[in-house]
C-alpha cells in the first residue's frame, strides 16, 4: 500500500509566509495497514511486529509532500510499557523508531527533517493522569537523551497540562535542537486545553520555557480553528494538526484506538478547508493528527505549497 507520488519536488524558494508541512497520524494508518488486532500499545506493537509497515507509512507521508515526520514512539514511554507492555523494551523500539524514519528518508530524494517524539508519558488526553514534576523532568530527559542524535527538533505533542508542556520544553532545549509544543485543547472549547487551563495562559508559558513554536494537536479542527488567534502575535511560529476523530476524550487510559469512531465526512477536501482557515490566521505550520493519512497530507500539499 503506498501513494505514487515520487515526482513531488520541493526544493523551491522559501520566504517568510512558507508553510511547513508536517505529516499525519501514524498510529491509525498502521492500524489500516496491519492484520494484527489493536492492542493498548497501539503503534509501539506494530513496530515490534511489523516495522517495515512503520517505514512504508513513513515514506507515503513523504511522497505526500511532507517536509517534516515524525518517529513512531509515541507509545513508547517509561510509563506505558510498565503498564502495557515491558520497560525493557524501551531502547529497542526507540533505536526502531529512530531507523524507520532515517530509512524512509534515505530512501526519498526530499529534504525531510525528522522530528523526535515527546508524547503524554501515561495517556492522551487525560490531564489528571500526568505525573508529578520531577518524574515528568526525568523521563522527558530520558526520551530528549535516547532521541536527540537521529532528530532535527523536537515536538511535544497532545499536551493536556501546562506543566506537562513546560518540562517537555525544558528537557527538549537541552538536547540543543528546536523544540515546537503542541497542545490538544476541548473539542468544544477552543480557548482551553484539555485540562480546563486556558490556552493563552499554557502558549505563554511554553514560549518563556523556550519553545521555538506552538501548535494544537489531536483536537476537532474546528477547536483547532478556535485556536489559532489565540497562538498568534507571541513571537513563534504557529500552527495546527487536526484529528478526524468523533470524540478522541472518549479513549481510556490504556484503551484501544478501535474503540472510536472517525469522522467520515473529514474528506482530504473538507481538512484542507480546516487547514485554509488555519493559514488564514497567520498559522505556518500545518499537518495531521489521527485519522489524517497520506491522501490529506497530499491534498495539503496540492493546495497550499
Amino acid at each position: 500500500m503506498g501513494l505514487d507520488m515520487h515526482h513531488i519536488t520541493r526544493d523551491q524558494p522559501m520566504t517568510e509566509h512558507t508553510i511547513t508541512l508536517l505529516d499525519g497520524g501514524m498510529g491509525q494508518e498502521l492500524r489500516k495497514r496491519t492484520q494484527a488486532p489493536a492492542t493498548p500499545l497501539w503503534s509501539a506493537q506494530v513496530m515490534r511486529d511489523e516495522p517495515d509497515l512503520v517505514a512504508a507509512v513513513h515514506r507515503d507521508y513523504i511522497a505526500a509532500g511532507a517536509d517534516v515526520i515524525t518517529v513512531n514512539t509515541y507509545v513508547a514511554t517509561p510509563q506505558r510499557l510498565a503498564r502495557d507492555g515491558d520497560p525493557a523494551w524501551f531502547d529497542s523500539l526507540q533505536k526502531a523508531a529512530l531507523d524507520a524514519a532515517h530509512s524512509a528518508r534515505d530512501k526519498s530524494d526530499c529534504r525531510v527533517r525528522i522530528a523526535g517524539c515527546l508524547p503524554p508519558l501515561v495517556a492522551s488526553y487525560h490531564a489528571e493522569l500526568v505525573p508529578d514534576d520531577a518524574t515528568c523532568q526525568r523521563d522527558y530527559a530520558r526520551l530528549v537523551e535516547v532521541q536527540a542524535g537521529g532528530v532535527d527538533l523536537f515536538i511535544a505533542e497532545t499536551m493536556s497540562l501546562t506543566r506537562e508542556a513546560v518540562a517537555a520544553a525544558h528537557a527538549g532545549g537541552q538536547s540543543g535542537r528546536p523544540v515546537w509544543i503542541a497542545f490538544t485543547v476541548d473539542d468544544q472549547d477552543g480557548t482551553r486545553l484539555r485540562s480546563g487551563e486556558p490556552l493563552a495562559d499554557a502558549a505563554s508559558a511554553v514560549v518563556e520555557a523556550g519553545a521555538d513554536a506552538v501548535l494544537i494537536n489531536c483536537s476537532a479542527p474546528e477547536a483547532v480553528t478556535t485556536a489559532m488567534p489565540i497562538l498568534a502575535g507571541r513571537g513563534v511560529p504557529f500552527g495546527g494538526y487536526a484529528n478526524g476523530f468523533e470524540a478522541a476524550a472518549e479513549l481510556e487510559a490504556g484503551g484501544t484506538v478501535d474503540a472510536l469512531a472517525a469522522r467520515e465526512s473529514m474528506t482530504p477536501a473538507v481538512y484542507a478547508g480546516h487547514v485554509r482557515d488555519w493559514i488564514d490566521a497567520g498559522a505556518t505550520i500545518v499537518g495531521g493528527c489521527c485519522e489524517i493519512g497520506p491522501a490529506h497530507i497530499a491534498a495539503l500539499y496540492r493546495r497550499f505549497r
